[in-house]
């Protein structure tokens, strides 16, 4: 080899001239770098040339050559090259060339010191972190942060000098730099201490810490923005880290960030740096700040401050402090209980939204808005008073804050649709008034710009308050929607079109075949949108209008839309190859919307589907690669967070490693669990929901593609991304479900409660049974993610509810869903932790959670729930394990948590019939108590569980002498105006007649119980009603038949649509009942075409 050929070559990469710099690499890495020779020419080039561009591209390759070749140098040879190294990069001036080198010096020294050689090293560099000299103290302690990154375990035992050090570097008085390089040492040594087995290291720790929050104020103060980076992401490191590491001054050290991020004085930058970490620590923190007294309520008065600082000029894309602020009003929302965050909020508000500021309103109503999917049942208990509040503010004079308003209205719709249909009255009006004032034109350019703001929110608003509501509440405002937003899909404006489309798909949605008259119209003017693809504004309105279509084709019913089916189907399919993955996601979900609705009909599109589908899911998700400029050449080929995802950094002229001349990259394992959220992990999120949509409802005709999909989605349950791991998991037992239905469709035997199973499954229900089980195990008790726990609860709780007992004859299924159910309740599962603590919480257990932490308690409670129906009688003995959990849940201080308990109490009991028994007794005695709760919800729940104890329950003895208490406790009830505790109350009192009507004073009751009726909400009690009535009916009781006149509306009322009114036992029962009528007196069902028809069916 020709060693001033090499270094022309290396030459040449520094020419801008892409042919010569691409030739130039290649001969070097076929001809030199498989050779340890060209190792030591490099590091002879960084120590020795003159010219710093080519010692830093020697340093970039070298680092590179190393792991490969610096074992095979010669052995005489090394002490004079880490030498040489040592000193010229000491004496370095150019900073990237110095940083490179440091690097190269701590990949030498990681192989070295693995080898019992340059124990030298660590002395050199103290003395070099030392010195006297400013340059060599900077470049020594970053030379040991490189190491400490490189070769982080040789310094285990070497923590207290490392310590006794950084407690002088960390207050260098003469360099910054210094003092950061040593807050990046500190974040390396963080990772290497173990505080349960090493308290001495572990206080050293603490005891520098304010000494690293020093650096940062410093750095802030100094406006040095590159430090400032480098100090939060320790911090941001450090949350990584063993929770103990910060615990002694995690509050002061979350008050100095929220003072931070509050102090107008400083740059944007830093403060939404310090708004980022305090979002973390909601984050992987919650339970810390939860303990911390008036913190979570110091944090979210202050982020409503920090929002006041609106600026209606400012780009969407800009991250600013008052969106960070309002981002973490979100997550303190969804993290923390309501009375740490909602209730300070609500207390502060109205002092924002009647300021004379209009900043103050906007920041007022956004806040709220933001904190409404952390706590939507919370919130929707005060949504009586909050009203008068966010109309006041869409009539406001300022158009920046009805436009803010119109948002709030949109995010509080999202989860208190139903809540909010008794307010539409004087809701939608206000809205149709800010969509009516926008659309005329504006005077200038500016205040057009504001009027499209209006409208799109408008619309948005109106997206949100119309979707998922009743047809009764929608059908009276079409006349005053459709047409206007009809108008809208002809705005010259994209965005506007597309608000109005998805607006008006939501309608469509709600009011179901309301919406006919209006579909034809609608489809004509969206149509001409489904195939636009010139800009990505045309792609975005082209997959909203999808959407829409999707949400007609629901509203009018398979034959209505059938036109329009293939031409769908057809753009669909295209919009998979327009390299708009939002425009993907629109077409699976459009697939998924299609299938429901044509179900077995939709089978001739199955193969485009699924090839789509599996497609997405098979695209491969390797990391990004970037490429950056000369002044970044310091990073070359290393790996950086780049807005949340790991990146590699390469440079313009870099190609293709050869893996097996290069070696791999086994230094980066350690950070496989860094990733970030991708937009195909997305992708691939919505397609395998959506190849579980349609292979349900496709059912046996999705046969050909089973085998695929489950194999497929299979490879997917520990996928880095916890969106694609739960639709993974919830997509394989959606297919169990489905096949085990399936088989019993072909059996015709349905499943019976209890083990040993009375009949088996079939050979492939066992075996996918076996996959499916095994897959939920392997996430099920680790998982730290609460929404994936939360769903997997969901999805093992509906499949006992209807496939029954088969699944719990998985080998270690049933035993490992008992432990994992039992960590869950008690908050000890992983998901309900801080990240990285260990540390006991007992105190908290008691405390309020935040609506998020209940779903994944709930959820649980509901698999208990469905293992109960799934054994019958014999889940008393599994109801011994949870009784005192969940007793104690029905005796929380929380309403919901109270009525949620009693509520899992009663459907235990209905499931496990006479096997309640035993626990008669004790149950009595709580829910008699919980028969007087201040909560409706309690109370009402409490009633159905006393009907259901006592009809079930063959201990009498213990219930019988509280047959008077009981009855005085119902008698509010009887009188109450709230649908759910009448029906309740009157299911109870029917179950109490059935039980012991003897102990009832039946001539009393029933003519109360007779004028409540028809139900109105809870339809399951009708079974247990109209049970009661047929029985004494049946009896000939005196009391029943002098109430037939009152009775004969009712049963035509129940007999009548809604059909979900009675069960199909229950409505022969009552059918019986009116031809016994008739026998008796047929002239009391003359003219009653619904009675008459049943007496002549």
């Amino acid at each position: 080899m020709d060693q001033q050929k090499f270094l022309e070559l290396l030459q040449s990469i520094q020419i801008p001239d892409t042919n010569r710099v691409k030739a130039a690499t290649t001969e070097l890495r076929k001809t030199y770098y498989p050779h340890p020779q060209s190792l030591l020419w490099l590091l002879h080039i960084l120590t020795s040339h003159d010219v710093p561009e080519l010692r830093q591209q020697a340093a970039v390759e070298a680092q590179r050559l190393i792991p490969k070749h610096w074992s095979s140098l010669p052995a005489d040879q090394k002490p004079a090259i880490r030498e040489k190294l040592l000193e010229s990069t000491l004496g370095e001036e150019k900073t990237l060339v110095r940083h490179s080198a440091a690097r190269v010096i701590a990949s030498i020294a990681g192989n070295d010191l693995e080898d019992g050689e340059w124990e030298s090293l660590p002395g050199l560099l103290h003395q070099a972190a030392t010195s006297k000299q400013v340059a060599h103290r900077e470049i020594g302690i970053f030379i040991l942060f490189s190491l400490l990154e490189t070769a982080g375990d040789a310094f285990e035992d070497k923590l207290p000098g490392l310590f006794s050090l950084f407690s002088n570097t960390i207050k260098d008085p003469e360099s910054a730099e210094v003092r950061i390089n040593t807050m990046l040492c500190l974040s390396r040594v963080a990772m290497l201490i173990q505080p349960d087995e090493d308290p001495e290291n572990l206080a050293r720790f603490v005891e520098i810490f304010p000494g690293m929050v020093g650096v940062l104020k410093s750095s802030v103060d100094e406006q040095n923005e590159e430090r400032v980076m480098q100090a939060f992401e320790v911090f941001q490191t450090l949350l990584g880290c063993e929770s103990a590491l910060l615990n002694k001054h995690f509050k002061d050290l979350l008050t100095f960030m929220i003072n931070l991020a509050a102090d107008t004085d400083i740059p944007d930058e830093s403060r939404s740096q310090a708004l980022s970490f305090l979002m973390q620590c909601a984050r992987y923190r919650k339970m810390k700040i939860q303990a911390i007294r008036d913190m979570g309520e110091t944090l979210t008065l202050k982020s409503m401050q920090i929002a006041t600082e609106i600026d209606d000029e400012e780009d969407d894309d800009d991250v600013t402090p008052h969106k960070s602020a309002l981002g973490l009003l979100d997550l303190l929302a969804t993290s923390l209980p309501p009375r740490q965050v909602i209730v300070p909020l609500l207390a502060a508000l109205p002092q924002y939204v009647n300021s004379e500021q209009p900043k103050y309103r906007q920041a007022g109503i956004l806040a709220l808005g933001m904190c409404v999917e952390g706590a939507p049942d919370f919130i929707a208990t005060q949504l009586d008073t909050l009203m008068p509040i966010v109309l006041k503010l869409l009539n406001d004079p300022e158009i920046g804050v009805r436009n803010a308003a119109l948002n709030g209205v949109a995010r509080l719709a999202d989860d208190l649709a139903e809540e909010l249909c008794k307010h539409h009255a004087e809701l939608i009006p206000a809205l149709l008034k800010n969509l009516d004032s926008a659309s005329v034109q504006a005077a200038n350019a500016a205040d057009q710009e504001k009027n499209l703001d209006i409208l799109k929110a408008s619309c948005g608003a109106l997206d949100s308050v119309t979707e998922g509501v009743d047809k009764a509440t929608i059908i009276g405002y079409i006349p005053e929607l459709v047409p206007r937003l009809g108008r809208l899909l002809g705005h010259t404006d994209l965005n506007v079109k597309a608000s109005a489309a998805g607006a008006m798909g939501s309608i469509a949605g709600s009011a179901m075949d309301a919406f006919l008259p209006y579909f034809e119209t609608t489809m004509k003017a969206l149509s001409e949108y489904v195939t636009l693809k010139d800009s990505t504004e045309e792609l975005d309105l082209r997959g909203t209008v999808c959407d829409s279509m999707g949400n007609m084709a629901t509203a009018v019913g398979a034959k209505a839309f059938q036109p329009y089916v293939q031409p769908l189907m057809q753009a669909s399919e295209e919009a998979l190859h327009l390299g708009h993955p939002r425009l993907r996601e629109t077409s699976y979900i459009l697939w998924s919307t299609l299938a429901k609705v044509y179900q077995e009909e939709f089978t001739p599109f199955l193969d485009g589907v699924v090839k789509g589908l599996m497609e997405s899911l098979e695209q491969e998700e390797s990391d990004i690669e970037v490429e950056l400029g000369e002044e970044a050449k310091d990073i070359l080929g290393q790996e950086v967070i780049i807005a949340g995802k790991k990146v590699k950094v390469a440079s313009a002229t870099d190609t293709p490693d050869d893996l097996d001349e290069m070696g791999d990259d086994d230094d980066y394992d350690d950070w496989d669990d860094i990733t970030a959220v991708t937009a195909v992990a997305l992708e691939k999120e919505v397609a395998v929901e959506v190849l579980g949509d349609v292979l349900s409802n496709t059912r046996q005709h999705f046969m050909p593609y089973f085998e695929k999909t489950v194999e497929t989605t299979v490879g997917l349950v520990e996928h880095s991304y916890e969106g694609v791991r739960k639709a993974a998991i919830g997509t394989l037992w959606r297919s169990y479900a489905c096949l085990f239905g399936l088989m019993e469709d072909h059996t015709g035997e349905k499943w019976t409660p209890g083990l040993p199973l009375k009949s088996q499954p079939s050979e492939e229900v066992l075996k996918l049974g076996e996959v499916v089980s095994i897959a939920t195990l392997s996430v099920w008790d680790d998982e730290v993610d609460r929404a994936v726990v939360t769903d997997i609860n969901r999805s093992v709780s509906a499949t006992l509810k209807l496939c029954g007992p088969a699944i719990l004859t998985q080998d270690k299924f049933a035993e490992s869903m008992t432990t994992t159910m039992g960590a869950i309740i008690s908050k000890a599962h992983p998901c309900q932790q801080d990240m990285g603590d260990d540390d006991d919480h007992e105190g908290l257990d008691d405390e309020e959670s935040s609506e998020y932490d209940w779903l994944v308690i709930d959820t649980a409670l509901d698999v208990i729930i469905g293992v109960s129906k799934a054994l019958g009688s014999q889940f008393s003995e599994v109801w011994k394990i949870y009784q005192k959990p969940v007793m104690k849940y029905a005796s929380s201080q929380t309403n919901y948590e109270r009525s949620t308990a009693v509520g899992v109490i009663a459907e235990c009991t209905k499931n496990m019939g006479a096997g309640v028994a035993p626990f008669t007794e004790v149950l009595l005695k709580l829910l008699l108590h919980r028969l007087s709760d201040e909560d409706p919800e309690t109370k009402s729940n409490a009633a159905y569980a006393i009907g259901l104890l006592i009809f079930h329950s063959t201990n009498s003895a213990a219930y019988l002498p509280s047959f008077n208490t009981i009855l005085s406790k119902l008698e509010p009830l009887l009188q109450t105006r709230r649908a759910r505790t009448l029906d309740n109350a009157c299911g109870c009192v029917s179950r109490m007649i059935m039980a012991h009507q003897d102990k009832v004073p039946v001539d009393d009751i029933l003519p109360v119980m007779v004028d409540l009726l028809p139900l109105t909400e809870d339809y399951e009690e009708n079974t247990p009603i109209f049970d009661c009535i047929a029985g004494l009916y049946s009896q000939q009781n005196s009391s029943i038949i002098e109430l037939t006149p009152k009775l004969l509306p009712i049963f035509t009322s129940v007999l009548s649509d809604p059909v979900e009114q009675l069960d199909t036992p229950t409505r022969a029962k009552v059918i019986a009942t009116v031809k016994f009528i008739a026998e008796k007196n047929p002239s009391l069902i003359q003219g009653n075409e619904t009675l008459m028809n049943c007496v002549r069916g």
